[in-house]
Order: C-alpha cells, then sequence, then structure tokens
C-alpha cells in the first residue's frame, strides 16, 4: 500500500513538515514553511521526499513493492 504523506525535514533549520507526495511525478523544488529554504534533492534522488522525508516517493514505493516501475519517474 502507498503512503501518500511524508515528513520533510528541512536540513536548514530542522523544521518538520507533514506534506502530500505526488502520485505520478517527482517534485524537484520544495520551499520550507519554517525557514523558506529551497530544498533540491541530494544528488542521486529523484526528488526531495527522497531525501528529507521519511517515507520515499510514490514510485519508488511502488518498485520496492514490486508492483510498480523500476524506479523513480519511470515511465
Amino acid at each position: 500500500m502507498i503512503q501518500p504523506a511524508s515528513s520533510l525535514t528541512c536540513p536548514e533549520c530542522g523544521g518538520v513538515s507533514v506534506e502530500t507526495m505526488p502520485t505520478n511525478s517527482c517534485q524537484y523544488f520544495y520551499d520550507c514553511r519554517h525557514c523558506g529554504a529551497l530544498l533540491k534533492p541530494l544528488k542521486g534522488d529523484c526528488c526531495v521526499f527522497c531525501s528529507y522525508g521519511d517515507m520515499p516517493c510514490p514510485p519508488i514505493q511502488q518498485a520496492q513493492a514490486g508492483g510498480g516501475p523500476g524506479g523513480c519517474c519511470a515511465a
């Protein structure tokens, strides 16, 4: 089962925000609600949820469960 929400932790201020992830695309940018920092994925990650969230993005969750595409945002 895909978990649609993830808690993002800002590396700049440590603020935590629970956000709903897009199910069919990656979210490359995120503006921290606490300090305004613009977050981008870490090298090797496809989106901010995979870099700073407590849950990977839905395409990665599907791939890990064996029922989806081979990786994030794969067609």
